[in-house]
C-alpha cells in the first residue's frame, strides 16, 4: 500500500497548482454549502479550478455541490474585493476521513485569505426557524465523532490543541449582524450541531439535540471551521433552514427540499454575503 502523504506536503502541491493559476492573492473565503453556489455568479473576472484538477484535493460527488473554486472580484463601494469560493464541498458520510473533509478550507486559508465565511443548508432543530430562514452560526456541537486534528500534528500549520472558545469570530459575527441590517435581510442565531448522516435524524435524536441546547442540524461545516482555527483563520458562518427537523412537521425530509429553498432565497444571501465579505476583507 502506498503511504499518503503528509498534511503539509499535500497542501504545498494543492497550494503550488491554485496560486499557479491565480494572478493576486485573495482577500476572504467562502464555502457555499448545498444548492447555495449561485452566489459565484456575482464575481467578476473569475478564475474557475475544478476540483479534479488540484493534485490531493478531494472530488464533490454529492448534487447540489459542482465541485470547484472560483476566484474572482467582489464590487463594493469602496473598491472590488477578491474572493475565493468553494462551490461545494465533500462530506464524511461519503467517505472521506475528517482531514479529506476539512482540505479544501485549508487550502482557502493557506491562500492568504483574512477570514473564512462557511454556509450550508440545515435542519431547523429550534422550532422557531422555518424554511428560508438564515441563521448565524455562534457555537457547534461536533457531534459527528470525527475531528480533522485528529493524527500527527504538523507545528508549522497549527497548534496541537487549539482553542475554540471562540470558534465564530465574534467580531465577524457583529458585522455579519451590521451587514443584515444594512440590505434588510433578516438574521438569527443559533447553535449548529454537526452530525454524520447521510440518514436524516429521528425524531428522538431530534428532541435530543434541542436538550443539548441545538438550534440546527446538518452534516458538514464543522470539520471546515475547526481546521481554519487550527490554521488561525477567523471564521463565521450562516445556515439556510431549509426544513424543519424529524418531528416538527409531518412532512417527509428530502433532500429536494434543500434545493427548493435554497433557489428561494438565493437573492436574499446574495445580498447578505455580497455587503459582508468586503467588510470581512478589511
Amino acid at each position: 500500500m502506498t503511504k499518503r502523504a503528509d498534511l503539509g506536503t499535500r497542501l504545498s502541491y494543492a497550494l503550488a497548482w491554485v496560486r499557479g493559476k491565480l494572478d493576486a492573492t485573495p482577500a476572504v473565503g467562502v464555502v457555499l454549502g448545498s444548492g447555495l453556489s449561485g452566489f459565484a455568479a456575482r464575481l467578476e473576472s473569475p478564475t474557475e479550478i475544478p476540483y479534479g484538477e488540484i493534485p490531493g484535493f478531494p472530488a464533490a460527488k454529492v448534487p447540489g455541490h459542482p465541485g470547484r473554486i472560483v476566484v474572482g472580484e467582489l464590487p463594493a463601494p469602496e473598491g472590488p474585493v477578491l474572493v475565493a469560493a468553494m462551490l461545494g464541498r465533500v462530506h464524511a458520510y461519503e467517505g472521506w476521513p475528517a482531514e479529506d473533509v476539512a482540505f479544501g478550507a485549508r487550502v482557502l486559508c493557506a491562500l492568504g485569505v483574512r477570514a473564512l465565511a462557511v454556509t450550508n443548508a440545515a435542519g431547523g432543530v429550534n422550532p422557531s426557524f422555518g424554511p428560508g430562514d438564515l441563521v448565524r452560526i455562534t457555537d457547534h456541537l461536533n457531534l459527528s465523532g470525527q475531528n480533522p486534528l485528529v493524527g500527527e500534528n504538523d507545528e508549522k500549520i497549527g497548534p496541537r490543541f487549539p482553542d475554540l472558545s471562540e470558534a465564530y469570530d465574534g467580531r465577524l459575527g457583529a458585522l455579519l449582524v451590521e451587514s443584515a441590517a444594512e440590505v434588510g435581510v433578516p438574521l438569527g442565531r443559533g447553535v449548529y450541531a454537526c452530525v454524520l448522516g447521510p440518514s436524516y435524524e429521528t425524531p428522538a435524536e431530534v428532541r435530543m439535540l434541542r436538550a443539548l441546547g441545538a438550534d440546527l442540524v446538518g452534516m458538514s461545516t464543522v470539520p471546515e471551521v475547526i481546521a481554519a482555527r487550527h490554521m488561525g483563520v477567523p471564521v463565521c458562518g450562516i445556515s439556510v433552514v431549509t426544513n424543519p427537523a424529524a418531528g416538527l412537521s409531518d412532512r417527509p425530509l428530502s433532500h429536494r427540499e434543500v434545493f427548493e429553498t435554497a433557489e428561494r432565497v438565493r437573492d436574499r444571501l446574495g445580498a447578505l454575503l455580497a455587503a459582508f465579505l468586503p467588510r470581512a476583507a478589511r
